[in-house]
């Protein structure tokens, strides 16, 4: 299975992980236009007045999952979900977690950068 595929799983697994606790999924692959780098939020999802902006990483361990998340994207993900918040015209909270998938474990970071 190419590394593709594997994303798409680690974000489909995640997906089933935030429902489980509670979470309503409000977009998988928000991909963003030309103001904000091209950027793509992995997770969009909403629990109770929060939205939660997630970056889904699948890696062999937690280290180097957050090994992979660079400033530079940190910046065209918050950039995206402004985009997104304006568009909305969200007034209540939001965040950003970061979910890693090492094979079968979950890691999940809230308020992750």
């Amino acid at each position: 299975m190419n590394t593709y595929y594997v994303g798409l799983f680690a974000e489909w697994y995640a997906r089933m992980f935030l429902r489980v606790h509670g979470y309503r999924i409000l977009k998988s692959r928000y991909v963003t236009g030309r103001n904000t780098g091209r950027a793509e939020i992995d997770i969009i999802a909403q629990h109770k007045n929060t939205i939660v902006f997630i970056e889904v990483k699948y890696r062999p361990d937690l280290q180097t999952a957050w090994d992979a998340i660079t400033p530079k994207q940190i910046m065209r993900l918050r950039n995206a979900a402004n985009t997104y918040l304006a568009k909305k015209r969200w007034s209540g909270d939001a965040r950003f977690d970061m979910i890693a998938v090492c094979g079968r474990k979950i890691y999940w970071t809230k308020n992750a950068f």
